[in-house]
């Protein structure tokens, strides 16, 4: 699986590039500078600069008073483009199971060989919450998500190098029906997944992330099916 052949150079380096910063930017915990830019990409700092300024002319990036990146509002309304009808349907069930768990709660979809996060909602009264942006990715092998959604993927469109652990953990992810995971994609948090199977589209996952809690995993996973099977019902199977 994947979007072309391991180590393939991409058919246009400049696009190639281009996206790598919105990439960058969106991975970011803070603004950046250029030479920070050019640093992660591995380029010059004349062809981040160039780059960059273009991403500006389209709104794409913004730059701060202090001179820092950031992305800028353009981004979230294309954002809110991506599967908008899985949007608008899961995001008042997210909001529900989040208020009910205490806990963020969210749909990730799968993006080639990794696991994106769609939407996310955080809790309304919750004491301590964790954030999950949209647009946060990981490798679909690590953390409760994707195994969830490896669980109800068909073996021959998994990547090439799933371990033999992840794939025992798919396997009884599909028996039990849910998936867990414990410090694999953010130290000390942990996750509970369902799948969430759509007519015509790729095997999703509806998922609560947490530091700690006294609910069961089955009792959160036991939420989290009632607010895929709403979504699916919503989008007509």
């Amino acid at each position: 699986m994947g979007a072309g052949g391991a180590g393939a150079a991409p058919p246009s380096q400049t696009l190639s590039r281009g996206i790598r910063i919105l990439e960058v930017l969106a991975d970011a915990r803070e603004p950046l500078t250029i030479d920070d830019v050019a640093r992660r990409l591995g380029v010059h700092r004349s062809i981040a600069y160039r780059l960059v300024r273009t991403l500006e002319h389209h709104g794409l990036v913004a730059r701060e008073p202090g001179g820092r990146l950031a992305l800028a509002p353009r981004m979230a309304a294309l954002a809110a483009g991506v599967e908008h009808d899985l949007q608008a349907e899961a995001l008042p069930e997210l909001t529900g199971a989040a208020n009910d768990l205490g806990m963020t709660c969210f749909v990730a979809v799968l993006d080639h060989d990794e696991c994106v996060t769609l939407v996310s909602v955080e809790p309304r009264h919750a004491v301590a919450s964790v954030a999950q942006r949209p647009g946060t990715r990981h490798p679909v092998t690590l953390g409760a998500p994707g195994k969830a959604i490896l669980s109800a993927l068909d073996v021959a469109r998994w990547p090439f190098d799933v371990p033999e652990t992840t794939r025992a953990e798919a396997a009884e992810a599909a028996a039990r029906g849910y998936a867990t995971s414990h410090d694999e994609v953010i130290p000390s948090l942990r996750a509970v997944a369902v799948p969430l199977l759509l007519r015509g589209r790729p095997p999703a996952a509806v998922a609560a992330v947490y530091v700690a809690s006294e609910k069961a995993p089955d009792r959160i996973a036991e939420r989290l099916a009632g607010t895929a099977r709403a979504v699916r019902d919503a989008l007509g199977g």
